[in-house]
């Protein structure tokens, strides 16, 4: 088992999405959210996802797979909620905790692992964050547990951003390729392009 657990915050409302759920769209066949899982649970690293209360949709495409659930009372707060709910049950033992957004489908299996390689290669001291080809910062990413303690203290939808500011000279960037550390999809519209690049219909 790897040393690193992989935190995916999934506990948001899909508000831009319209009506449908981002996380339950298709790729390749099973819904967003899965996928992220299986990606995931690839790499045999431990895998935690965060859930709002009501989430019985999500919770089914979940099933059957290796992952901690943990229920987010607050999650209308936003991304803060998800983090600090995941970091407050840490395995024994874990030397770190990976970032991974539920909504970022051109991420894969092995990019994880080339990320956590990178995290456990500098003996975990540093954050290891995923930038596009470009050098356009995005996720994964990956915190030392001796930080983790500091997302208690984060508030509303900014996620990380904050440690990450005051943590900018403890940042290793690890580029992927393309822009896999950057396509996130919120909107109907952002699904709509990812498909027709990929020319696919979902």
């Amino acid at each position: 088992m790897r040393d690193v657990m992989i935190l995916i915050p999934a506990a948001g409302a899909s508000r831009r999405m319209r009506g449908r759920d981002k996380l339950l769209e298709c790729v390749d066949g099973v819904a967003m959210l899965r996928r992220q899982a299986c990606i995931a649970l690839a790499t045999c690293a431990p895998v935690t996802v965060t859930l709002a209360p009501e989430a019985p949709a999500r919770r089914a495409a979940l099933e059957e797979l290796a992952v901690r659930i943990c229920t987010v009372a607050d999650a209308d707060e936003g991304m803060s909620a998800s983090l600090r709910a995941g970091a407050a049950h840490l395995p024994p033992g874990i030397a770190g905790v990976m970032i991974l957004p539920a909504d970022m489908p051109d991420l894969t299996a092995e990019d994880l692992r080339r990320v956590i390689d990178a995290f456990e290669a500098d003996g975990g001291r540093t954050i290891i964050r995923a930038t596009a080809a470009d050098g356009r910062a995005g996720h994964p990413v990956v915190f030392p547990a001796a930080l983790v303690a500091e997302f208690a203290a984060l508030r509303g939808d900014a996620g990380a951003r904050a440690i990450l500011r005051r943590n900018a000279d403890r940042i290793r960037e690890f580029v992927l390729p393309d822009e896999r550390a950057v396509t996130d999809l919120d909107t109907p519209e952002d699904w709509d392009l990812w498909r027709a690049r990929r020319g696919d219909e979902g």
